[in-house]
């Protein structure tokens, strides 16, 4: 009998990616999304890449009742969940609708895995927890700083929520991972960032850019405390990130966690900036991506990236992809959705 894992917001870029890598494990995997901000397409990309027909439950996790049908209907353990609005800036203007999606729905599942005696739980975090860190890089002892959109202080609340959650009900453990910034896409080119709207995101900015759909990429200050001015990610392939959570659930399922809460960063351990990056996926895909430096975005903090010797320790995983095929998989993707030769 398989392990089946249920993927909330798994219709999503780092869910669908994700989903692929739980199935090419040997895991049976159920998706949960309201479809609010992914597309079914992405849902007929994981079928395709993992010749599985991974069942699709159109659900929104802040509908508990809804939700509960779900724990009705499949046996499932574990939990990965995604469901959550994820874009810094679209916060700062819509704070109510990311505390009320955010919070709600990770206050839904985990009512829901303590009525339905379900254990392992993997969180959906962010570096963002972090804020503005006063030392780099930052190791999971690093002090989480106040945070400077309501999206990461929705990813502090709910790390929190679930420290507390666990601690009062042992037979429940829970995985933060904090990821810094997922970019490319898988290989087959099958599934990738599909933002909707104007992207929220640099590289899926970039290659649409690069694509003609946009006339140029806007760079949101040069004038950080950084080499070159602009602000400084670590920037992580969503392939490496995916697996990391195939290694999470694993981890509680064999009985190998420390302690019930446990939280891990999940990067590359290097800061690339804005500028490096846009002049190293031009380099590496051989095409133009017109720019204009604009104004500071609100919400953004100046410069961060990862010591992940720890996670690298523990979970037995590490960051493989070079940045350089990682921007390439990003722009081979954009070409495939784009029809472009």
């Amino acid at each position: 009998m398989k392990e089946m894992v249920l993927v909330t917001g798994g219709a999503g870029y780092i869910g669908t990616h994700t989903t692929v890598e739980l199935v090419n494990a040997g895991y049976d995997v159920v998706i949960v999304d309201n479809l609010s901000n992914a597309e079914m397409a992405a849902v007929e990309g994981v079928r395709k890449i993992t010749g599985v027909d991974v069942p699709f439950e159109k659900v929104d996790c802040c509908d508990k009742d809804a939700l509960n049908k779900i724990f009705e209907k499949y046996k499932f353990n574990s939990i990965i969940h995604f469901a959550a609005s994820k874009a810094v800036g679209e916060s700062v203007l819509k704070p109510l609708l990311y505390y009320r999606n955010n919070i709600t729905s990770l206050l839904n599942v985990l009512t829901l895995m303590k009525e339905h005696g379900v254990r392992n739980i993997v969180f959906s975090s962010s570096c963002t927890v972090y804020g503005q860190p006063k030392k780099l890089p930052v190791t999971e002892q690093t002090p989480r700083q106040p945070a400077t959109s309501p999206y990461g202080n929705t990813k502090q609340i709910c790390e929190d929520i679930l420290r507390d959650t666990v601690s009062a009900y042992p037979e429940i453990f829970g995985i933060a991972l904090r990821y810094f910034n997922p970019i490319g896409a898988h290989p087959s080119a099958l599934i990738g960032e599909l933002p909707k709207g104007v992207p929220g995101n640099l590289v899926p900015f970039i290659t649409q850019t690069a694509a003609g759909l946009r006339d140029h990429l806007s760079i949101f200050g040069n004038d950080y405390d950084t080499p070159d001015g602009t602000a400084i990610r670590d920037y992580i392939d969503v392939v490496d990130l995916a697996k990391a959570h195939v290694v999470a659930v694993g981890r509680m399922i064999n009985g190998k966690s420390l302690k019930n809460y446990e939280f891990f960063n999940i990067g590359t351990g290097n800061g690339v900036s804005v500028m490096e990056l846009v002049n190293a996926f031009q380099k590496v895909n051989g095409v133009k991506v017109p720019y204009e430096i604009v104004g500071r975005r609100a919400g953004d903090i100046e410069k961060i990236w990862a010591d992940t010797s720890y996670a690298n320790k523990e979970l037995g995983w590490k960051a493989e992809r070079s940045l350089e095929d990682t921007l390439a998989s990003a722009w081979a993707w954009e070409k495939k959705l784009r029809g472009i030769k």
